[in-house]
């Protein structure tokens, strides 16, 4: 046999059709009738959701590739234009199934378990339609804008996202031809009504049913030939020219601003839309056949992110987990002593995410501490930690904020945030020039009696409280000397661009993290041929680099056995004879969002496990500023490893690659049923329990009744 080129194109899954497999996998816990009936509308919602950002950036950059040209294959040999061919039928197939979803399972459901939502005006009582023909006048009418389009009124604007309804009127009593009009669902509005019903079952109504029955109160001098909805999708990527832009900040801000009439990649439209009308948006819009999508129900089903959060059906929904108090940071300690006794690891959003917070603003008030370094990705609306950073400023600390200003789609709120923290007198640093700074770091420094301590926090996970009770992360607090070095020398190199010759711990991106991945993993191929103990297992995000993948392959082909945790993309292909059947590929989509990247090396039984900020995808390896960090201490690697044993023990909300390349359900057959996400709530508020009871180190108040299904 010859040797066996891992980097093979047949080898290899197209990331975009990957992503698209992920979709499936939360639009199936919408479709899962064991899933409680509210949280199955929010998956659908979070499926619509992730279409639309998936449309503004994935696609229009292939269509951008297309435009330009561009022929280079990807990693599973296709073209941008084949990707875009594959993508068409795909994509079509899984908006059918989300709307067959809706309509088929959810509505049924949703009147049978006492919610109707109302489909038609014409289902509507007298009662019910003279309510919302005064809705209509006393709420909607005075914030509407109609548009008509003639010779003197140019097709207007239509943003990015917005829905809006399109119409063709005629005036009155002539003759003449059909113009074309529109108006804007406005978004200041509710989009869901509820009808005054007085009995026990409760009726809503969609804004944009409302308005389209009212649209001849907006155009009184025009019969409406017929209305329908429609919505439209934008080229939303930023193209940022770095080097020659003077001002950062002020660049991102004009180029935002281009988000809401970048070219239409999309049009959604109610299905059964006027011929005549289809065509009129068709060729203002520019847009191909191929890009329009005509719905059979509501456009944009993000809309039952919404509905989900009605009143009074809270026992359709999953029990809500209140993130538990840590152990190790009892109720008004000062958490530098606590860091000094041990390194704390903290497990979001099953622990609370308020000891981060808690340790910006001990250190804010502080007066043995002299400086704060800290890089933000994406904060909350109304984010503690901005305003303990303000804090320190005016209290005469060092405080120092990395703010990334190109984190997609928080560009604007970054912007705020930058210029706040500026006028509380911190030092802002605007990112790097052609790298995303992705890492979660804080660094603080404390004058103490034998010296100066580094107090260090490095996280998988955004400085976000509100995100925090809903994405798994990981979190070390430590003042290991070797890190705070470390931290020390990344901080200077975001700010004065030094790089250190050597480092003690972490691994960063771009320029010695992914050379540290494949080290890694050549070390466990090479105590696999040596006929030594040698494992990996690695959670993440996506694993679509090539490099890593090829050398997963040669470590699989040498024995090592390999377990991937992988929440969306994944470009590996597992079962093929010789090269990967030692990998398995597992995906947990559940209630939280898994986010936390952890990575397990056998070592020669001397096991080694990191965390970072990092997935193994190009973007993170080569074009962004990432870190991985080791955990020594062994109780702690005890704790990563269980997380990582408990998750490939997951055969509730686990889905596995097969070698065909679609993803199954884990089966139960045999099996007591483990959800790895439920055991975490369950170990946590143990963990906090046992602390009261044995220690009395953390107030009863923060311990919730413990939720528990097998």
């Amino acid at each position: 046999m010859g040797e066996i080129d891992f980097y093979d194109p047949k080898y290899y899954t197209n990331r975009e059709i990957s992503w698209i497999l992920f979709n499936h996998r939360v639009l199936n816990e919408a479709r899962d009738k064991n899933t409680p009936l509210f949280e199955r509308l929010k998956f659908l919602g979070i499926t619509a959701s992730n279409l639309d950002e998936f449309f503004m950036i994935r696609v229009a950059s292939l269509k951008d590739m297309v435009n330009a040209k561009y022929q280079k294959p990807d990693i599973a040999g296709l073209t941008p234009k084949e990707q875009l061919a594959r993508l068409d039928v795909a994509i079509h197939e899984l908006v059918d199934l989300q709307y067959t979803t809706y309509n088929r399972s959810l509505l049924p459901k949703l009147k049978q378990n006492g919610l109707q939502v109302i489909r038609r005006y014409e289902d509507l009582t007298k009662k019910e339609a003279a309510f919302v023909d005064q809705y209509f006048e006393e709420n909607v009418y005075p914030v509407l804008t109609p548009m008509a389009v003639d010779s003197s009124r140019p097709f207007p604007l239509i943003r990015n996202k917005t829905l809006n309804i399109a119409a063709l009127v005629r005036k009155k009593d002539s003759g003449e031809e059909l113009e074309f009009a529109t108006v804007q669902v406005p978004g200041v509005l509710s989009r869901i009504i509820e009808l005054p019903t007085g009995g026990e079952s409760r009726k809503i109504i969609f804004l944009e049913e409302i308005i389209e029955r009212n649209m001849h109160k907006l155009f009184l001098n025009y019969d409406i030939e017929c209305a329908y909805p429609f919505r439209i999708m934008r080229n939303a990527d930023l193209t940022i020219e770095e080097d020659e832009a003077a001002d950062l900040l002020k660049e991102i801000e004009k180029q935002l601003k281009k988000r809401q009439w970048g070219e239409a990649i999309r049009l959604e439209v109610a299905a059964h839309c006027d011929k005549r009308l289809l065509k009129v948006l068709r060729d203002e819009l520019r847009i191909e056949e191929t890009n329009i999508y005509a719905i059979d129900g509501p456009l944009d089903l993000t809309v039952l992110m919404k509905m989900y959060g009605l009143e009074g059906f809270e026992h359709f929904k999953a029990p809500r987990h209140i993130p538990q108090p840590v152990p190790q940071l009892p109720t008004g300690c000062t958490i530098f002593d606590e860091i000094r006794r041990n390194d704390i690891l903290l497990h979001h959003p099953y622990q609370t995410f308020e000891p981060v917070v808690e340790f910006i603003r001990q250190a804010a008030r502080d007066p043995e501490v002299l400086a704060i370094k800290q890089t933000l990705y994406r904060v909350s609306g109304h984010s503690p930690i901005i305003a303990a950073l303000a804090q320190a400023a005016e209290n005469g600390k060092q405080v120092s904020v990395l703010v990334e200003l190109k984190a997609r789609f928080d560009e604007e709120n970054n912007i705020v945030w930058a210029r706040m923290l500026e006028k509380a007198g911190c030092h802002v640093i605007y990112g790097l020039v052609g790298l995303k700074t992705h890492s979660k770091i804080t660094l603080v420094v404390r004058r103490e009696e034998d010296g100066i301590r580094r107090y260090v926090h490095l996280g998988t996970g955004n400085y976000n409280d509100a995100t925090a009770k809903l994405y798994t992360d990981i979190g070390l607090l430590t003042c290991s000397e070797s890190i705070g070095e470390d931290a020390t020398a990344v901080f200077n190199m975001l700010s004065g661009y030094s790089e250190p010759l050597v480092w003690n711990k972490l691994s960063v991106a771009p320029l010695w993290l992914k050379k540290r991945f494949q080290y890694l993993i050549e070390r466990e191929r090479r105590y696999a041929l040596d006929g030594r103990p040698a494992r990996i297992i690695a959670k993440m995000n996506s694993l679509c680099d090539q490099d890593i993948i090829a050398s997963l392959y040669a470590a699989s082909s040498a024995g090592v056995k390999i377990d991937l945790i992988v929440r969306g993309i994944c470009c590996l292909k597992t079962g093929i004879k010789g090269i990967s059947e030692n990998i398995t590929v597992r995906s947990i989509v559940g209630d939280f969002l898994e986010h936390s990247r952890i990575f397990y090396f056998e070592n020669d039984e001397h096991y080694e496990i990191y965390c970072g900020s990092a997935d193994w995808m190009p973007r993170n390896l080569e074009r962004r500023v990432e870190i991985l960090f080791p955990v020594d201490q062994p109780e702690l690697k005890e704790k990563l490893l269980h997380i990582l044993q408990s998750q490939l023990r997951d055969n509730v909300k686990a889905s596995v690659l097969r070698g065909n390349g679609t993803y199954e359900k884990v089966s139960k057959r045999g099996q007591q049923a483990w959800c790895s996400q439920k055991e975490f709530c369950v170990e946590a508020a143990a963990e906090a329990k046992k602390a009261f009871e044995e220690d009395g180190l953390i107030t009863r108040t923060f311990i919730p009744e413990i939720h528990h299904e097998s």
